[in-house]
């Protein structure tokens, strides 16, 4: 193996073990709910070793954190419409698809599954919301710079966030008027 080769073998690897934790998890999560397997459960379905899931993520509630984040960025990510009104009406909407959607409300699942399993979960989910928060101050900040008055972040997640996920879990329906409702109040 040459230099070139062994370069590039820890990343390609890594990615390929990554993903194959993420989907082993995303399959034990569809089919028992969060909180509902282990690590070697999960190291076995992805075919990896114990090991390998506790040196790259050090316990099951920083894993699960990591593959909510990243499915949540990869489904909702943060809009950039050019005007913050824009930008709240496609972010709630986002939202509002991937919590009816078929997996339902597992990040709210996940954030009570964490809070309830100790100090690595409270911190686990306290994670969560910051990496999720940071993203939205992000969105809030480029309003600002286009000078737009905008929100605080904290606003967003009560005024338009909090309500759809409450209706979610009380089975409830998420029209887009209604969402579309909750960031004409906000504003």
């Amino acid at each position: 193996m040459n230099e070139r080769q062994r370069a590039r073998r820890p990343g390609g690897r890594s990615a390929r073990v990554s993903a194959q934790v993420h989907q082993a998890v995303t399959g034990l999560i569809s089919e028992r709910g969060y909180g509902n397997f282990t690590v070697g459960e999960v190291a076995a379905r992805a075919g990896v070793a114990d090991s390998s899931i506790y040196r790259r993520w050090g316990s099951l509630e920083t894993l699960l954190t990591d593959v909510a984040l990243t499915r949540l960025n990869a489904q909702s990510p943060m809009p950039d419409t050019g005007s913050l009104a824009g930008d709240l009406r496609t972010y709630a909407a986002q939202v509002a698809r991937e919590i009816t959607g078929p997996d339902g409300p597992a990040v709210l699942h996940l954030a009570v599954a964490l809070s309830s399993s100790g100090q690595q979960g409270l911190q686990a989910g306290a994670d969560l919301r910051a990496e999720r928060t940071r993203q939205l101050q992000s969105m809030l900040d480029r309003a600002r710079d286009r000078g737009e008055h905008a929100p605080d972040a904290s606003d967003v997640l009560d005024h338009i966030l909090a309500p759809m996920y409450i209706r979610v879990l009380f089975g409830m329906e998420l029209t887009p008027d209604y969402v579309d409702g909750l960031v004409d109040r906000m504003l």
